[in-house]
């Protein structure tokens, strides 16, 4: 028998369903919703899609008070507080957009108690102006979001973060919630620590996106490989592109346009008026390409981003996984493509080794960075690597690149120990280029140069390609066989571990080189297929021309489509087939103040089918 709901908890339910339009809590948001409620502080890691704002908005429209939402995403404020408007809630945000009258009119709101939630900067939170602000509004609760921001290990460090432990000891009676997708445990306690919440309860969802594949390419020609994968299977849909230089970003986004796909680019040197501009585009028209480095894409809330694909190789698998999860937050299935190369590993040591940190912190960024070559380089499914990082067990999903196409692992050491011989031959002094023209034999100029046609390791790789030495050499150097010296130009270096090797006392695993092979089309189920699957002919009907309103609606209101509705919404009145207001109440995603604007609208189109 389960337990009775107490006042608030039936309170918490009621706004759900009649504000936001869910019929039921999902996962350990109904446990978070009445411990904030309640006064209590919480760490919530939930994964992208996984419903975190929830968690905070409830509980602001139930206590006393305006919930202040800290978060980094100034770009994005206008449409989280459109989204919020569209439901009913009473939202703004603070930041440096707007005129001084306009901040002026939303501060008397707030001195007024008169806002359910304000989204403000963590750099406009720590002005004196604004503490003084809080400091005479009455507080339901502060949301500090995207909270692994706090840490400085981490891939979207942010200095200012580090400064929130301030609402504690300025506003220890008011609740605070923190909340992020992503966060091992090294960057978990390091939330806790920075923000002070020892006694804040600690809520971790499941990390796992079953609706993602996972798959990572060797590299031969990654601008033609991503082409191909995009024509193949996301022609026509929304995606995002990561490359780790802005020149990078700008190329790709040339080169895809140059090919048919509407792409834009995306990075911290651009104009911030473009930026914002390309972003908006890509949030409000369907099937635009963001080309763009990790500057873009926190807070995302694009419902249908078919794919994330990554043109260079991240800095952790936390950044890869916070990355990757804004592919697919519908539902549907969604791919994370990969295409890396031996260049990425040497790129990302040497820019490890020539940054100016200490060398703790480069300590702990190398950790990572093997963790994230770990990812790569795995025999086994990529889901169950990517969970165990994040401390959760799991069981080959069936439905990664390597569960797919298993890999084909041999014992390598001979392999190993021609690179290992070859690299001490030429007395440590070489890249991988000249190593590997070596070990096949190839007569270059600088071969003959230096002799190296004579060394007693030349020719003795002749029967593999280029391609395969630098896979295994790649392979070699993820597991620390090998060393690159950045400082005499990345010059191939042995390790204490590789002389084991070479004495034959320490046998050596590796993948079998597989050529990169061109993208095979095949059918996916993309958001629009899985209406397909999932509706009638009639049914089909009614939802093409409920996304049609949809974007007309959304121009109207100036604002992105998914704001209005979400495509499962629409699918859902499609199913339900509501004759009237009341038919059209309880369909998922429609609340009370949606109901009120557009419902009239709704069931007179449903009437023109039936």
């Amino acid at each position: 028998m389960s337990t009775p709901l107490t006042a608030k908890q039936e309170q918490a339910l009621h706004l759900l369903q009649t504000v936001f339009g869910y019929p039921a809590f999902r996962s350990q948001q109904a446990q978070i919703v009445d411990h904030v409620v309640n006064g209590g502080d919480a760490l919530v890691l939930m994964p992208t899609g996984g419903g975190k704002s929830l968690c905070y908005q409830i509980p602001a429209l139930i206590r006393q008070g305006v919930g202040i939402v800290v978060s980094p995403l100034i770009a994005l404020m206008q449409d989280q507080v459109d989204a919020l408007a569209e439901v009913g809630v009473r939202a703004a945000f603070l930041n440096s957009t707007q005129s001084f009258e306009e901040a002026m009119r939303i501060e008397r709101l707030m001195r007024a108690g008169e806002l359910d939630l304000v989204y403000i900067a963590p750099e406009r939170l720590m002005t004196q102006r604004c503490l003084e602000l809080l400091s005479v509004t009455p507080l339901a609760l502060f949301a500090i979001d995207e909270a692994h921001c706090v840490s400085q290990w981490g891939h979207d460090f942010r200095p200012e973060y580090i400064k929130l432990s301030v609402l504690h000891e300025r506003f220890p009676d008011v609740p605070r919630i923190a909340l992020t997708a992503t966060a091992d445990q090294q960057t978990r306690d390091e939330i806790i620590h920075r923000l002070q919440l020892e006694n804040a309860l600690q809520f971790v969802s499941s990390f796992d996106r079953p609706n993602i594949r996972y798959q990572i390419v060797e590299k031969a020609n990654g601008k033609k490989q991503l082409l191909d994968f995009i024509q193949a299977q996301h022609s026509g849909d929304a995606g995002i592109v990561y490359c780790l230089s802005r020149k990078k970003v700008e190329e790709m986004a040339e080169f895809l346009n140059e090919n048919g796909i509407t792409a834009l680019p995306y990075h911290a040197g651009m104009e911030q008026s473009e930026r914002y501009r390309n972003q908006a585009r890509f949030l409000r028209e369907d099937g635009i390409v963001m080309t763009a480095t990790i500057a873009f894409g926190m807070g995302i809330d694009k419902p249908d981003v078919r794919f994330v694909a990554h043109l260079d190789l991240p800095k952790s698998i936390e950044g890869y996984y916070q990355e990757t999860g804004r592919a697919g937050r519908d539902g549907a299935t969604a791919n994370a493509w990969m295409a890396y190369g031996l260049q990425d590993v040497v790129q990302q040591r040497r820019m490890i080794d020539e940054s100016e940190a200490n060398e703790a912190y480069k300590r702990i960024l190398g950790a990572k960075l093997d963790a994230m070559l770990g990812l790569c380089e795995t025999l086994n499914c990529r889901r169950v690597h990517i969970l165990d990082y994040f401390g959760q067990q799991s069981e080959a999903c069936g439905n990664c690149d390597t569960c797919l196409s298993p890999p084909i692992s041999f014992d390598g050491s001979v392999a190993a120990q021609k690179i290992l011989s070859t690299i001490y031959r030429v007395d440590q002094r070489f890249a991988a280029g000249h190593v590997i023209d070596v070990i096949r034999g190839i007569d270059t100029d600088r071969v003959k140069q230096w002799r190296h046609d004579q060394l007693s390791t030349y020719g003795i790789g002749s029967d593999k390609s280029e391609a395969e030495w630098r896979a295994l050499l790649r392979q070699m150097i993820a597991l620390g066989l090998v060393a690159v010296d950045y400082e005499n130009f990345s010059s191939l270096k042995l390790t204490e571990d590789s002389r084991a090797v070479l004495r034959g006392e320490a046998k050596v695993q590796l993948r079998q080189y597989k050529k990169a092979e061109k993208a095979v089309k095949h059918k996916r189920q993309s958001a629009k297929d899985f209406a397909e699957a999932n509706l009638d002919d009639l049914e089909q009907k009614i939802f093409e021309r409920l996304r049609w309103w949809r974007v007309e609606t959304a121009k109207a209101h100036n604002t992105a489509a998914f704001i209005i509705f979400h495509d499962s919404t629409l699918r859902e009145i499609a199913k339900a087939k509501p004759r009237t207001l009341e038919d059209l109440r309880g369909v998922t995603g429609v609340g009370a103040k949606k109901l009120e604007s557009y419902g009239e609208e709704l069931v007179g189109l449903i009437a023109e089918f039936l």
